[in-house]
């Protein structure tokens, strides 16, 4: 395929951006890197946001996904709310169900997150259920509250399962996109009036 081929077919691929957001360690890597590969990575040591492109196909469209895993360094830093507002299509928030504190993390990270983006609650590491320090109800209660999906899922021994969680927020974005497009249409067509041919000067009744 020649160099033009490959631009071309780049540009018809719709651009989803994803945040991937919650406290350290709660597999928001591991989670990421087993949708990007289907691989399992269970140690990160990251200092830095790291960033991830990827191409995939949903409802059987290209998509380009950004994916922007963020990076606490601490239980109390939470990412910048306006810049991730502005920046991201959509938001996953993870938790770990072996971590209270992510869970709250997750709420607090949230509350500064008013906006009309398309969001995924997502709660990690189901496979450690003998640690299992946040029930099930508790997280479907709070994505209630968020009015949004919500899954449990192990980044570790899930792959289906995951790449679904990013499909269906990728879905969600899309419907969102078509909505917002539709929408735009309606009132650039509601501001113009059609135009009506009337009769000619000719035809006109004379003095």
């Amino acid at each position: 395929m020649t160099t033009r081929g490959i631009r071309r077919k780049k540009s018809t691929l719709t651009e989803l951006k994803i945040a991937v957001i919650g406290s350290p360690s709660v597999g928001k890597s591991a989670l990421i890197v087993r949708f990007l590969t289907k691989r399992y990575i269970g140690e990160y040591d990251h200092q830095t946001e790291n960033r991830y492109k990827h191409e995939s196909m949903v409802d059987n469209e290209p998509v380009l996904f950004e994916l922007l895993d963020t990076c606490p360094k601490a239980d109390d830093e939470y990412p910048n709310a306006a810049e991730l507002i502005q920046w991201a299509d959509g938001l996953l928030l993870v938790y770990s169900i072996t971590d209270r504190k992510s869970f709250n993390y997750i709420r607090r990270a949230k509350s500064d997150l008013q906006s009309d983006t398309p969001v995924q609650l997502c709660a990690n590491k189901v496979d450690m259920v003998h640690l299992r320090q946040v029930s099930r109800d508790e997280g479907e209660i709070l994505a209630k509250d968020f009015e949004c999906k919500f899954s449990e899922v192990s980044a570790a021994d899930h792959v289906d399962q995951v790449a679904e969680v990013f499909n269906e927020l990728c879905k969600e974005v899309l419907a969102c996109k078509r909505k917002s497009k539709q929408s735009l249409l309606e009132r650039m067509l509601g501001g113009s009036r059609p135009y009506s041919r009337g009769k000619s000067d000719s035809n006109l009744p004379k003095d």
